[in-house]
């Protein structure tokens, strides 16, 4: 048995389907993140001749770890409910949920620097390298961004120039 959506959901359905499926939902996870951490590593700086002050950080590994689940299960959503209609199975046209990553509210101390006489473990050459490297990661991502978008564009009007 076939449940079929209402015309405006199955529009909406394609296209939400068509955007799940791309790496754009991880690609906007990325820059969210690296938007949010920019603005904690920016506090560090602003608070640099701050006595006592602890610089704090997002775990960049609490987020990757965070997105390949949330990857992951999107796989298996995706996988499982392929074999679902091959089987028969009723059909609903709609695309996966979307993983929610917006877990990046959790903001660490820092370990890593030296406290200096003050008590404050600022180092401007740390915050200014972990700036640099979170710049690099949400460039990387606003790029293949682009390039996803170019070619859902290109799928779209069937022609390779656009």
């Amino acid at each position: 048995m076939i449940a079929v959506a209402p015309l405006e959901q199955r529009e909406s359905g394609v296209i939400n389907q068509m955007f799940d499926r791309s790496a754009i939902p991880v690609l906007e996870q990325v820059v969210n993140f690296s938007q949010a951490r920019h603005g904690v590593l920016a506090g560090n700086i602003a608070n640099l001749d701050t006595p006592g002050y602890k610089t704090r950080d997002l775990s960049p590994e609490k987020f990757q770890e965070s997105l390949r689940q949330a990857v992951d299960g999107r796989h298996a959503r995706s996988s499982a409910s392929r074999s679902a209609m091959l089987q028969g199975a009723e059909l609903t046209v709609a695309g996966p949920p979307r993983a929610d990553l917006d877990d990046f509210s959790g903001v660490r101390e820092s370990i890593r620097s030296i406290e200096y006489h003050d008590r404050s473990d600022i180092s401007l050459e740390q915050q200014i390298a972990e700036i640099t490297k979170n710049q690099s990661q949400h460039n990387l991502a606003i790029n293949l961004m682009s390039a996803q978008f170019r070619l859902l564009r290109a799928a779209i009007s069937e022609s390779p120039n656009v």
